[in-house]
Formats: C-alpha cells, structure tokens, sequence
C-alpha cells in the first residue's frame, strides 16, 4: 500500500528553484505565475545571469503553506 506524501515535501529545503520546478508545486500556467510575481502575490524572482530567473525554495515552500488547503486562487 503506497502512502500519500504531501508534493511540497520533496522540495529542497534551500537553494534555487527554475520556473517549470516552480510550476510543478505552484498549478498555474506561466503568463499567470509572471502577473503574481509583478504583482507581488508571488515571490520575487532573482536574476542569476542574463537568462537565468529563479526562485529560492524557502519562498516556495512559504507560498505553499500560505494556500488554502495547497490551491492558488486565479
């Protein structure tokens, strides 16, 4: 019998998180991540270089456990 882990639980807990490991935890599609990030309902991204966008984990694993029952609202 398989037993049910919680998803966000095989994040890392530090380090950095690339956009489609972040829309793995985080169910919505990119243009709608980009809007709450520039709205700030999401966390900020940090530029490592010139094509590099990441997020930390901690930040992810903080906007997991802010959702209701592990659901974004549109």
């Amino acid at each position: 019998m398989a037993t049910s882990i919680p998803i966000y639980t095989t994040l890392p807990e530090t380090g950095y998180l690339r956009l489609p490991q972040v829309l793995r935890f985080i169910p919505v599609g990119r243009s709608t991540w980009w809007a709450g990030v520039k709205s700030g309902r999401f966390p900020p991204a940090i530029k490592l270089s010139q094509r590099t966008t990441v997020w930390r984990a901690e930040d992810i694993r903080d906007l997991i456990a802010e959702l209701p029952h592990g659901e974004v609202q549109q």
